[in-house]
């Protein structure tokens, strides 16, 4: 039966959440544990999620470069990339911040012009995601001004998701366990769970980096190496 991605079997002793959300002191079960389960901290679920996200911008950087040079583009890559930035970034992902997060801080009164600002970012992004899943119809994609849109479609979540993600990363997430009490903090990974497998089935997560991989071979950037610089 397959574990749970929120947690793991340890060999021997192990060390609670401190040790898996690296950047968050304090964190749940700081004193080590005997032999047993270690669940993900709800950041480092978020930060996961990021991890689908940044390699989907890679996808739409490979797509606006072909796009730009004139190359050949399959639409189905494109239109498919962007759907999961839709069910699984916008609708879930950032209707988890939106939904947990953002209130927790405008109530606390930490972070507050930070959280405004995220929050306008998520529906810019959905405005630009509207645009890709048209632009990329593939009836459309063959169009020279509709592929000049969809390029700037992409390019523009690219530029605007990069440091939104980046925030997110080294100030809201590590800053969110400092309002939230231990407990609250553990129900709320196990809330993430169960709206994660409610959406994407019992694959969930490794179900979505699965259908991105497909998309990194049919574009043909998956292999790691080929990105390692040679100086």
């Amino acid at each position: 039966m397959k574990t749970p991605r929120r947690q793991f079997l340890a060999t021997g002793t192990t060390f609670g959440m401190a040790g898996l959300a690296v950047g968050i002191p304090g964190a749940i079960g700081a004193e080590p544990k005997e032999l047993g389960t270690v669940e993900v901290s709800p950041a480092e679920d978020l930060m996961r999620e990021h991890g689908v996200l940044k390699r989907i911008l890679l996808v739409y950087g490979e797509a606006v470069r072909r796009l730009d040079a004139g190359e050949d583009l399959p639409p189905k890559p494109v239109a498919v990339a962007a759907s999961i930035i839709r069910s699984f970034i916008e609708d879930y992902h950032e209707k988890l911040e939106e939904d947990y997060l953002f209130p927790r801080f405008k109530k606390a009164n930490k972070l507050v012009d930070l959280t405004a600002v995220l929050l306008q970012q998520h529906r810019a992004g959905r405005r630009l995601t509207d645009a890709t899943l048209r632009l990329s119809a593939e009836q459309a994609i063959q169009s020279a001004e509709e592929r000049r849109a969809l390029s700037e479609s992409m390019r523009l979540f690219v530029r605007m998701d990069n440091p939104h993600a980046a925030r997110e990363d080294t100030v809201l997430f590590p800053a969110f366990h400092e309002i939230v009490d231990a407990k609250e903090y553990g129900e709320l990974g196990e809330a993430f769970e169960r709206r994660e497998h409610e959406l994407f089935g019992k694959e969930g997560f490794e179900g979505i980096v699965g259908r991105v991989a497909a998309i990194e071979k049919t574009l043909g950037i998956f292999d790691l190496s080929q990105f390692t610089a040679h100086t």
